[in-house]
């Protein structure tokens, strides 16, 4: 059965300050809950801020790295999750049933990519 990454990109910049209630928690541990019964999660976690990483890149022959926060980046993936599903449709699903759980004014984007197998 194919695995498919989910990135979820968020705005750091612009983030949410907004606490969204203890009932944000319980939606979601419900959906972690259920895909992972489902047999469908296999790994799952948020990510630190862009200001506590490092970005390491190939150039003209040359390795350099450069320490956050990425300003010049809008998006930055704040969260991934690597499922196992019976295709892409499903895969996008999950996704989508993730993002409804956000509240309404949140900008939240997931983006479903399957994960190649050498």
């Amino acid at each position: 059965m194919p695995r498919y990454l989910t990135m979820v990109r968020i705005d750091e910049q612009n983030a949410p300050t907004d606490n969204p209630g203890p009932e944000f928690d319980e939606r979601m541990g419900a959906l972690f809950e259920e895909i992972t019964r489902a047999g469908v999660m296999l790994d799952t976690a948020g990510l630190a801020p862009t200001a506590e990483g490092t970005r390491v890149t190939w150039s003209g022959g040359k390795v350099g790295c450069t320490d956050g926060p990425f300003t010049e980046t809008k998006e930055v993936v704040g969260g991934y999750s690597i499922i196992e599903a019976e295709d892409k449709a499903e895969a996008v699903e999950w996704a989508k049933r993730f993002l409804r759980i956000h509240p309404a004014h949140w900008t939240v984007t997931a983006e479903v990519r399957e994960i190649t197998e050498a």
